[in-house]
């Protein structure tokens, strides 16, 4: 079957995103630790694969970071999972690659903020309101995921074009 934008496929991975994203909010907010064995299945892949990450570094050239971040995107985490999902859901390969950009575009301030702000991040981190917090976010993401026409962006190109 294949997977069209108006097909079953594409409703499918659809819901199979908003799934993985429910249970990556309900793992942060500390509702569903079993989400955690998620994460652990990319683990035994994520160690043949590290060593040749680990050759490239330093990266000194955009060919060599490109390969970097393909090694890097198989990393067990379970916001990963919850973005590549997403991203397939999109049906469209560009929308696809603007979605995983964004994810990365996204979590890049976090990455370089773990330096910086290590101490008020290991603070909130052990606070169980911010991670619940952060928990519903993924709910509410993941639920415009299983229902697309909740996105408010959608909505807005709706109504203009009607």
């Amino acid at each position: 079957m294949p997977l069209s934008h108006d097909g079953q496929g594409h409703r499918l991975l659809q819901l199979l995103s908003a799934a993985v994203m429910t249970g990556a909010g309900l793992y942060i907010a500390g509702w569903f630790p079993r989400f955690a064995y998620i994460e652990k299945a990319g683990t035994h892949i994520w160690k043949k694969i590290e060593p040749f990450g680990r050759k490239l570094i330093p990266v000194k050239n955009c060919t060599q970071a490109f390969f970097f971040g393909i090694v890097w995107g198989w990393l067990p985490c379970g916001l990963v999972y919850s973005g590549l999902t997403l991203a397939a859901t999109t049906g469209d390969i560009v929308k696809s690659s603007l979605t995983m950009l964004s994810f990365g575009l996204g979590t890049l301030p976090a990455v370089m903020g773990v330096g910086i702000m290590t101490g008020i991040l290991a603070r909130l981190s052990r606070m169980q309101y911010f991670k619940q917090t952060v928990g519903l976010l993924m709910i509410a993401l993941a639920l415009i995921a299983a229902m697309p026409w909740l996105n408010p962006y959608a909505l807005t190109i709706h109504l203009r074009n009607h």
